[in-house]
């Protein structure tokens, strides 16, 4: 008998009918490859979340996001449906570019598919 991986899984939207996501799916070199990519953002985001003023909250929103950004560059691999401005969506232009929903949508997938708790989803 011989098993068959499948690297990528298609999910479809639940916001939009007819886009699909292909997401990437998690190996253990992927999941070290990433670990690498956002380490040293996740300890600075953990420490401008302990502060309590305006800016420490400003920072600890615009690490998170780049902390997001990666975690979409990495696990997304196509969003299939969605022309945005005459243009079938590509990855980059749907992360610069598409409706913020769907993009949230993609992100909870691609963190799904890392296995993360929905705690470590909030962090």
């Amino acid at each position: 008998m011989v098993m068959q991986w499948e690297s990528v899984k298609r999910k479809e939207s639940l916001v939009s009918a007819g886009v699909t996501y292909v997401v990437r799916r998690i190996s253990f070199g992927r999941r070290m490859e990433l670990m690498g990519r956002i380490r040293d953002l996740a300890a600075r985001l953990e420490y401008f979340e302990a502060g309590r003023d305006e800016k420490n909250v400003m920072e600890a929103s615009l690490l998170a996001g780049q902390i997001d950004r990666i975690y979409l560059e990495w696990g997304l691999e196509a969003v299939e449906g969605l022309v945005i401005d005459g243009t079938p969506a590509e990855c980059r232009t749907f992360l610069d570019m598409g409706p913020e929903e769907l993009v949230h949508e993609a992100l909870e997938y691609v963190r799904a598919e890392c296995g993360l708790s929905e705690q470590e989803r909030k962090n």
